[in-house]
């Protein structure tokens, strides 16, 4: 009987072990797989903040003049909403306060505006690096005597915007959109020109959010 009991026993213990033994590989392949999962849930969630916050920085270039700073304002906001990348037309011979005074016909723009020949306003580059890298691009500007502002015109036809949705986008205190998105696209030739848009003197930022957010970017 005694035999029996110590035989009994030392089975009972190597079962005990044994199912020690199972439940311990259990838990450490348990472990094995929640290290793994919190691994790929980690470089997921690395790649998911990557792409929000570049946002559509990668393919949306917003191409700007600004001479007051209201065309500025607007696309600032255009690169909020976009994660787009901001280049600003600068020209050769700045803008001033005289030289921006529609009212007097000897300043700089009223001659301009009665010259086209002088409307061939030198910047200081229309060279965006990685320009071939981008499908959008927004171009904005002034509207002066109902056209886009002069300045934007070297960029445009400098550049080539073949398989590229181009966006233009305007400011002005008073005057409407009018032809001036089409006269861009005419002379640049090449793009996908869509409708543009007409912003206040004073661009609201709830406004061109709700622009972009119908465009469908």
């Amino acid at each position: 009987m005694k035999a029996k009991k110590l035989f009994s026993m030392i089975l009972t213990g190597v079962m005990a072990v044994s199912l020690l033994a199972g439940c311990g590989s259990e838990t450490d392949s348990a472990q094995e797989n929640t290290s793994e999962e919190t691994a790929q849930t980690e470089d997921q969630a690395e790649t998911d903040t990557e792409d929000t916050a570049g946002g559509s920085s990668g393919n949306v270039l917003i191409v700007y003049y600004s001479a007051t700073g209201n065309t500025e304002t607007a696309a600032n906001y255009i690169a909020d909403a976009t994660g787009g990348t901001l280049f600003e037309l600068e020209p050769a011979e700045p803008y001033t306060d005289e030289d921006l005074n529609y009212n007097d016909e000897n300043s700089r723009v009223s001659r301009e505006h009665e010259d086209e020949s002088l409307q061939d306003v030198e910047l200081v580059s229309t060279t965006v690096e990685g320009f071939d890298e981008y499908d959008t691009v927004f171009i904005g500007y002034p509207i002066w005597w109902g056209e886009a502002a002069w300045p934007v015109n070297q960029f445009v036809e400098n550049n080539d915007f073949t398989g590229k949705t181009v966006i233009p986008f305007a400011t002005s205190a008073s005057s409407g959109f009018g032809e001036s998105g089409q006269l861009l696209a005419d002379m640049a030739g090449t793009g996908d020109w869509q409708e543009g848009m007409r912003f206040g003197s004073s661009p609201d930022e709830a406004e061109v959010q709700e622009w972009i957010d119908g465009l469908g970017l």
